[in-house]
């Protein structure tokens, strides 16, 4: 696992465990020696994720929408900025350069990416492993979420399991360097 995308937020949040923990992650990656990809803003939790990294000697890539650059004030600090024409492109070149996903508390943006790369896992289109870290209960209702849709029939067992949760970026980044996400087909049959 040579480099790790982390989805997270524009903004910083209301608590102060969301700057700690993007702190956290960026220190972490660096230590080990993981490329650090995300949205490549300047602010929020994105910049302070980027700063951490980039302070503790990480490389960091960057992948921002042409659009976006001036309006999320893309870093320019960076070991690398790409600047992709859209949205789309930009969740295509992420997943392109990543060997996993990580996401961290942010808002309708964070979920879009992480959803779009849960389900290109379920899809078959890559098999990289996807988790996130729940700081501060942040994502409980999203996990309960998840397990309501798989014991209403709309998710399998198996896609939800593509998603490891867990509080400490060491132990996830653990996990998710160990974790072969297995495919099995998405329709679920009919009972």
């Amino acid at each position: 696992m040579k480099r790790v995308c982390v989805f997270c937020g524009s903004s910083l949040g209301a608590g102060s465990d969301y700057l700690a923990a993007a702190r956290n992650l960026g220190r972490v990656l660096a230590e080990r020696g993981i490329t650090l990809v995300y949205g490549g803003g300047s602010i929020g939790l994105m910049g302070a994720l980027a700063d951490s990294a980039l302070s503790a000697g990480g490389r960091v890539i960057g992948v921002i929408p042409d659009a976006l650059s001036a309006t999320e004030v893309a870093h320019r600090g960076l070991s690398e900025l790409r600047v992709t024409e859209s949205m789309h492109a930009r969740k295509a070149m992420m997943e392109d350069l990543s060997d996993a996903f990580v996401a961290l508390p942010g808002g309708l943006g964070t979920f879009d990416e992480l959803f779009e790369i849960l389900t290109w896992a379920q899809l078959g289109i890559h098999r990289k492993p996807v988790g996130l870290i729940n700081v501060a209960g942040y994502f409980d209702g999203l996990i309960r979420l998840l397990e309501h849709a798989v014991a209403e029939g709309f998710v399998r067992r198996e896609h939800r399991e593509l998603l490891l949760v867990g509080e400490d970026p060491a132990s996830l980044l653990q996990r998710l360097a160990g974790h072969r996400p297995r495919w099995v087909p998405k329709w679920v049959p009919r009972t």
